[in-house]
């Protein structure tokens, strides 16, 4: 039995802009800032979660694994159930699931229960929040896309600042499990930004076809795969997935350990703590500037080379932080590493949305996820082994830097080399598919007209394009 999601074609359809488009923004920039806060400040607990189950750090320091994990692990399963069933539906059971998870986690009895709700099922409520949000904005924003992408990012950082705090506040008055119960509520929101999830639907042409198909077992529709697979016949996918992926095994590694590196060179621990502090303020007015900046006329075009650009300054940003041997030195790789991780961040899912487009993207962010998930899992564990080894944190800055550079270069020499002459390639495509839209209308304008003579009824005619 086969559904057609409504908003399952959104290449017929024009990107607004606009109006609506903005109460899908503010919701993307919640539940960015839910997806890549939470697993961040949940740490807050650690410690009193190590006294009431007599665990070490390294045990509780799994809740925040698990987290990312599903986030970006379950990426193909959230591009099945998107073009399953859209992604209003989506997200509305993804809120309920991270909710229902903290509240769960509030009444466990050992950790391994803390990691099956507050990590597992908490996680992919968050996984089938976020990625949904993703494809809205790509659905929603086409001029102003770079913008919106980038003030969706800053959600990161801005509720990072607001739920450490907050959990700092919580567990102070309420204990681990009450701050739990009240996080469960909270999440509660993503169902709020779920319901203004409007799917964007093509006005005549599918009410043409919805009261066609009603008289009739026919259908002009199209059925698409759930997922994708296609979209790694694509050189720019491909070439992409492989440097975001070398990337990821670098770019989270500097935050988690800057601050036991401060320690270790002498630097007291409040001081250590406000390094975080720094680098977040920085990297929230970084993302939206730098989504403005991608958002100009000459930019836009070479979005992708503006991306490597954003890895090479991290990288070598995170090379430079090696040689700091003070607190001074260390705020100054703060203030640097900010800017570049906020970069990043707003450009690493508009490079995607760029180079795949509308169609292919629901597929193509859960692909990139998934193989992302694994260096996520492999890159700051195996990097605090070598610490433990080696006890030099110099080194994190080293392997981390000439991992993200690397990436840079994979993501600039591939495009020069492999994919300098697509843009006739993509003419060529657009032509045909141009003639196959038009094929289409035709078809359905037949299919009315035939109806129309068994049934004596005057029906709707679509428009040829919409």
């Amino acid at each position: 039995m086969g559904v057609v999601v409504t908003d399952d074609h959104p290449s017929e359809v024009k990107a607004p802009d606009g109006g609506w488009a903005w109460a899908i923004l503010l919701s993307c920039f919640i539940v960015t800032g839910f997806s890549y806060a939470f697993p961040k400040a949940v740490s807050v607990y650690f410690k009193e979660l190590i006294k009431e189950f007599h665990v070490g750090y390294s045990d509780t320091a799994w809740i925040s694994s698990i987290l990312l994990a599903m986030l970006y692990g379950t990426g193909p399963l959230c591009s099945v159930l998107v073009n399953r069933f859209g992604c209003r539906p989506v997200m509305m059971v993804g809120g309920l699931f991270a909710s229902l998870g903290m509240i769960a986690a509030s009444f466990s009895t050992n950790i391994i229960q803390v990691y099956f709700t507050g990590g597992v099922i908490t996680g992919l409520g968050l996984a089938l929040n976020f990625q949904p949000s993703l494809i809205m904005i790509n659905r929603y924003f086409d001029k102003r896309r770079p913008l919106a992408n980038g003030l969706s990012a800053a959600g990161s950082p801005v509720f990072l600042c607001a739920l450490s705090p907050l959990n700092q506040i919580l567990s102070h008055n309420y204990g681990w499990r009450g701050g739990f119960f009240i996080l469960g509520g909270l999440l509660l929101n993503c169902c709020v930004c779920a319901a203004l999830m409007r799917p964007l639907e093509p006005k005549l042409k599918k009410k043409a076809i919805e009261e066609t198909n009603a008289e009739s077992p026919k259908t002009v529709q199209k059925k698409k795969s759930l997922l994708n697979l296609a979209v790694f016949k694509d050189r720019s996918f491909v070439i992409y997935t492989i440097a975001a992926s070398i990337m990821v095994l670098g770019l989270f590694v500097p935050p988690v350990f800057v601050v036991s590196y401060a320690k270790d060179i002498g630097v007291k621990d409040t001081d250590a703590a406000f390094l975080l502090t720094i680098l977040g303020f920085v990297d929230m007015f970084s993302r939206p500037l730098c989504g403005i900046i991608a958002g100009m006329e000459r930019v836009r075009p070479r979005v992708v080379y503006f991306f490597a650009f954003a890895m090479m300054f991290n990288g070598l940003t995170d090379l430079g932080g090696s040689v700091s041997a003070d607190y001074t030195g260390l705020v100054v790789f703060c203030i640097f590493f900010g800017m570049s991780y906020g970069m990043v961040g707003a450009l690493q899912f508009e490079v995607l949305m760029c180079l795949v487009g509308t169609e292919k993207f629901p597929s193509a962010i859960g692909l990139v996820l998934l193989v992302e998930a694994m260096a996520v899992l492999i890159g700051p564990p195996g990097v605090g082994k070598l610490v433990d080894s080696t006890k030099q944190y110099k080194i994190i800055f080293y392997l981390a830097g000439g991992e993200v550079v690397l990436s840079a270069l994979v993501l600039t020499f591939g495009n020069l080399f492999c994919i300098s002459k697509k843009p006739a390639k993509n003419e060529e495509g657009g032509a045909k598919q141009k003639k196959q839209e038009n094929d289409d209308s035709v078809e359905v304008e037949q299919f009315l007209k035939d109806e129309k003579g068994k049934n004596g009824e005057i029906l709707p005619t679509p428009e040829t394009s919409v």
